[in-house]
C-alpha cells in the first residue's frame, strides 16, 4: 500500500460525495491546508458565503475571527503558515430555527484526524466554537472550555465560535477579551515564528 501524503488526502478530500444526499447546495469541500503551516484552525462547518466563494471563514465570522488573532487577511489566508479545516467540509444547511445545521458527522473522521496526520508542523491548534472542542476534547460547556484554555494548552486554544451571537457572550465574559486574547495572540506569534 503506498504511503499517504497531503497532496493525495486533498485530491481525495476535494472528490468526496459521502454526504451528498444530506447537502442541500451539493458537495464542495472547503479548507486550506499544507505541509509547512504552523497554526491549524479546526472550526465547525462552512456557511452558505463560504460554500459560495470557496474561501475559508470568508465572511462576518472570519472578520471577527481575524480581529481576534489580530491577523491580517494576507497571513489568515497564508496556507504556508495558517491551516484552516472544519469539522465539516462541506455546507450543512439551515435547521428550522434559521441557524446552520451541524457539521455532517461523517466528515471530521474521515478527513480531520487525516489532515492533522499529514501536517507535522503544526505548532498551536484553535479549536474554534461548540463543534471543534467537541471534536478534539469530547463533551463539555463550551464556555467551560474556553475559560480552561491556560490547563488545555500551550499547544491548543480553545474560542467560541465568532459569529454575531458571541458579542454579547463576550460582554458577559470580560475575561475573553482581557486576558485571553492577549495570550491567544502571543501563542500565535510565537507559533509562526
Amino acid at each position: 500500500m503506498p504511503e499517504d501524503s497531503l497532496a493525495a488526502a486533498i485530491n481525495d478530500a476535494r472528490a468526496c460525495r459521502v454526504c451528498e444526499a444530506f447537502l442541500p447546495l451539493g458537495p464542495r469541500p472547503v479548507f486550506h491546508v499544507s505541509e509547512t503551516a504552523r497554526v491549524l484552525i479546526i472550526s465547525q462547518a462552512p456557511g452558505t458565503k463560504v460554500h459560495l466563494t470557496g474561501l475559508p471563514f470568508n465572511d462576518a465570522s472570519g472578520d471577527r475571527l481575524r480581529g481576534w488573532l489580530n491577523m491580517s487577511r494576507d497571513l489568515f489566508y497564508d496556507t504556508t503558515r495558517i491551516a484552516l479545516v472544519p469539522t465539516g467540509l462541506c455546507y450543512p444547511g439551515r435547521l428550522s430555527n434559521g441557524g446552520d445545521a451541524p457539521p455532517r458527522p461523517e466528515c471530521a473522521p474521515l478527513w480531520l484526524d487525516r489532515f492533522i496526520r499529514l501536517m507535522p508542523g503544526i505548532r498551536l491548534t484553535l479549536l474554534v466554537g461548540s463543534y471543534a472542542l467537541r471534536n478534539r476534547l469530547g463533551p463539555g460547556a463550551m464556555t467551560d472550555r474556553v475559560l480552561r484554555w491556560r490547563e488545555i494548552g500551550p499547544t491548543a486554544i480553545p474560542l467560541p465560535h465568532p459569529s454575531w451571537r458571541t458579542g454579547a457572550w463576550e460582554r458577559r465574559n470580560p475575561w475573553f477579551t482581557q486576558e485571553l486574547l492577549p495570550d491567544l495572540r502571543k501563542a500565535v506569534t510565537e507559533a509562526l515564528a
